[in-house]
């Protein structure tokens, strides 16, 4: 892959997608994008010391103005995109099925599931532009009880992932990955587990590291 395209990490100031952007800053220049300041100039630092370079942008997925202007400034800078790892996500609170909020499940459908459709069409020429590129998107276990809207937008999320990978097999670009990481001590799980013991469960880092090797990255 040409190395002078970058890489898009949404969701990337804490967990999985810090990890993922700190892993991918060892070969591209890596736009992080994530609502939280303070964990992008903590990524930001850290990525430094490593010797990598990043472009911090801190805005929020679910604002398609911002997004059409980021994707813009990735094509007018760079002309395309290497990577896109996608993070992001809501956790909506814990409640029965019977007792879920029509603001909670819009909250987590307005992430989970309408920001991504909204992102897809918008990296996919990037990706292209690189010369295929390869997409990155991260599936986890289905807690059983209280977790129903979350549950039914990581399933939409997943079909959405799936069709499009689908739909990418007849030319081979972009090259979509659906990747599984094991149990992380992260802020979600916490909230699915609490009081879980922590010291049984892979860092980011780890996961970050098993899930991209395969891929070159």
């Amino acid at each position: 892959m040409d190395q002078t395209y970058p890489a898009l990490v949404t969701g990337a100031s804490r967990g999985l997608g810090a990890a993922i952007a700190k892993r991918l800053a060892h070969r591209f220049h890596v736009v992080a994008v994530a609502r939280t300041q303070g964990g992008l100039e903590e990524l930001d630092d850290a990525i430094q010391q490593a010797g990598g370079q990043a472009t911090l942008a801190p805005m929020d997925v679910t604002d398609a103005g911002a997004m059409q202007h980021l994707c813009r400034s990735i094509h007018d800078r760079w002309g395309g995109l290497a990577v896109w790892a996608h993070t992001a996500i809501t956790p909506p609170p814990l409640t029965p099925a019977d007792m879920v909020s029509e603001k909670d499940m819009a909250s987590a459908l307005k992430t989970n599931v309408t920001a991504l459709a909204r992102l897809i069409p918008y990296v996919s020429p990037l990706l292209r532009a690189a010369g295929g590129g390869d997409a990155l998107f991260f599936d986890d276990e289905k807690p059983a009880k209280f977790a129903g809207p979350y549950n039914a937008t990581k399933a939409a999320q997943r079909a959405l992932v799936q069709a499009w990978q689908a739909e990418s097999t007849a030319d081979g670009a972009p090259r979509i990955h659906l990747l599984r990481p094991e149990p992380m001590p992260t802020a979600i799980r916490a909230r699915f587990h609490p009081g879980e013991d922590k010291s049984r469960l892979a860092t980011p880092m780890q996961e970050a590291e098993r899930l991209l090797e395969p891929l070159g990255f």
